[in-house]
């Protein structure tokens, strides 16, 4: 009688990307799987600090182009390629909303379309909902915005926001409740 070996099980701590990471390092066209995983959440966490589409698209372009130029120097060091990858595209933010400045521009709201079935009531009351936050956000001090912005719409851990934003866990931690008092505070004062 045989007796199989149980399935490797990862370790706590083992970065899920490192496979895929290590197959983009080998063969460029690998790195497909990583950028179908991420570029929703990429796009969304750069559309949440710019607020408008085009610009969001082209910060989200330039990320993965960046993170695929730099695929080679990645290293299971410590910091997850999530969070390696996020501190990429808090780079580009931070180049997209300086160059922002220097033009002085404003960006147009995004409306969302309707389906012809929908209650329109309803939508009414989920978008001005939604504008509402975004615009509440938007008045959050950057770092407090950057800690909001990935820990609940793109979901990394405090960890892997720390490694972005170069704070501790426990920095973000704190940084992370004192934003979301100050949140919860425009929120009140703007109901």
């Amino acid at each position: 009688m045989t007796r199989e070996m149980p399935a490797a099980v990862p370790a706590a701590g083992i970065d899920p990307d490192f496979v895929d990471v290590r197959a983009a390092q080998g063969d460029r066209a690998a790195f497909g799987a990583l950028y179908r995983r991420y570029v929703e959440r990429v796009y969304g966490y750069c559309f949440y600090l710019l607020g408008d589409h085009h610009d969001a698209e082209d910060a989200t372009e330039r990320t993965f182009l960046a993170v695929l130029g730099a695929i080679d120097g990645f290293r299971d060091e410590g910091a997850t390629f999530r969070s390696w990858l996020f501190r990429i595209a808090h780079n580009e933010l931070a180049n997209s909303l300086r160059q922002r400045q220097r033009r002085r521009t404003t960006p147009l709201e995004a409306h969302p379309e309707s389906a012809a079935d929908a209650d329109p009531a309803r939508l009414f009351g989920e978008a001005d909902e939604a504008r509402r936050l975004r615009e509440a956000v938007a008045r959050l001090a950057d770092d407090r915005r950057h800690v909001i912005v990935l820990r609940f719409v793109d979901g990394l851990s405090s960890r892997e926001v720390g490694a972005v934003l170069g704070r501790s866990e426990g920095a973000v931690r704190v940084l992370q409740h004192r934003a979301l008092r100050d949140l919860a505070a425009l929120l009140a004062r703007h109901h």
